[in-house]
């Protein structure tokens, strides 16, 4: 890749033309980067962050790496960037080598992004109102640096409704020197208009996997057939970050991790669902209703449009390799019905992050399925 003076080594090469693109001289105090899970919001933020704190930098498109800023930055010690994410989350954040149940340093950041975290335990999903009321309150005070301070919220939809309002609050009247970086896959009404809206676009095909196969070249002991990789990409979007962080959770052979959990129970719903009328939806929702409810609902919305496709005379986007049983069950699909389905995954997936009994609500959509097929 050609250097020059607007490329980031850290930031995914299809974002380049979006932080290129970025005015450093004229930001607005809130940012509200949005686009598919997955393809590297986070980092490209984390960068973000971090270039607008360097004060070694004349243009701020690079960070300088040099300067005492970069360096508190990069240590996860910086006293004027603010990283509000949920428990689940805090992996992502870089330097974070725990020991027990210490939590990690304020500040701290990833240079990759899966857009998706595993868990720990029984670790909470939500930023706190408590977090949040403390990181806005600090807002009165003056940077520590004299510079800019950057509150960095991830993923805002897991932001609780009071603590979304406390939010709110801060972006009508943001403080001095204060940047707001808001990351979501799907706008917010409410937030969109208080902020200036980023577009994060998917990778092409080849690009994305491209990058990604030289990702997984990179991870020792990760060997994998590149038409392997292909399916996974495919089935998960095209988002390279998810497919990435699902090859190395299926490389360490982690029972307990939430993205193992969830991955094993997507391949579980898929052959449930393949079986049409003649799915178990009482089996199957009993059997993955501990995964994480978004990754089945993504999984069953994908399945979903391969099947209004091959219904309508297309071809599958998500899973190829299961043309045929797609254009068996095409046959006996009720088009009409086929349309309201998806109209409900569609309203599962606004709530998808503060769900309410899984297995029910699990229960309810697969039975809706099995309808599908039934005249």
């Amino acid at each position: 890749m050609p250097t020059n003076e607007r490329e980031n080594s850290h930031i995914a090469p299809w974002l380049q033309s979006l932080w290129s693109n970025l005015d450093f001289q004229n930001l607005p105090n809130a940012i509200l980067l949005h686009g598919q899970s997955g393809i590297g919001k986070f980092a490209f933020a984390v960068e973000l962050a971090k270039a607008l704190l360097c004060e070694g930098s004349q243009t701020n498109k690079r960070p300088c790496n040099q300067c005492e800023a970069c360096h508190w930055f990069n240590t996860g010690n910086h006293p004027d960037f603010i990283p509000l994410v949920p428990e689940t989350h805090r992996k992502l954040l870089p330097h974070a080598d725990y020991e027990g149940d210490e939590a990690p340093k304020k500040g701290r950041a990833a240079r990759d992004d899966g857009d998706g975290a595993t868990s720990e335990k029984k670790e909470k999903k939500n930023i706190s109102i408590e977090e949040t009321r403390t990181a806005i309150e600090g807002l009165s005070i003056g940077s520590h640096r004299g510079g800019n301070r950057i509150i960095l919220i991830y993923p805002l939809e897991m932001l609780r409704s009071d603590s979304a309002n406390t939010l709110l609050k801060s972006l009508e009247e943001p403080p001095p020197n204060t940047i707001f970086l808001l990351l979501v896959d799907r706008v917010l009404p409410t937030i969109r208009s208080r902020c200036r809206l980023l577009t994060a676009p998917r990778p092409d095909r080849q690009l994305g996997l491209s990058w990604l196969k030289g990702r997984v070249q990179d991870i020792p002991g990760l060997n994998i057939a590149d038409s392997d990789i292909e399916t996974i990409y495919d089935e998960q979007g095209g988002a390279p970050y998810s497919v990435l962080e699902s090859l190395v959770a299926r490389h360490n052979k982690d029972e307990k991790d939430e993205l193992t959990i969830s991955i094993q129970a997507s391949r579980y719903l898929l052959q449930s669902m393949s079986q049409g009328a003649r799915i178990n939806w009482l089996d199957a929702a009993e059997k993955i209703n501990k995964a994480r409810y978004s990754f089945l609902l993504a999984t069953m919305q994908r399945w979903v449009s391969d099947l209004q496709s091959v219904a309508q005379g297309g071809n599958p986007r998500y899973y190829p390799k299961h043309m045929s049983t797609l254009q068996n069950l095409s046959k006996n699909a009720n088009l009409a019905k086929l349309l309201n389905f998806w109209k409900s995954l569609t309203q599962a997936r606004r709530h998808e992050n503060h769900p309410l009994a899984n297995r029910i609500q699990l229960e309810a959509l697969l039975s809706q399925y099995q309808q599908l097929f039934s005249s």
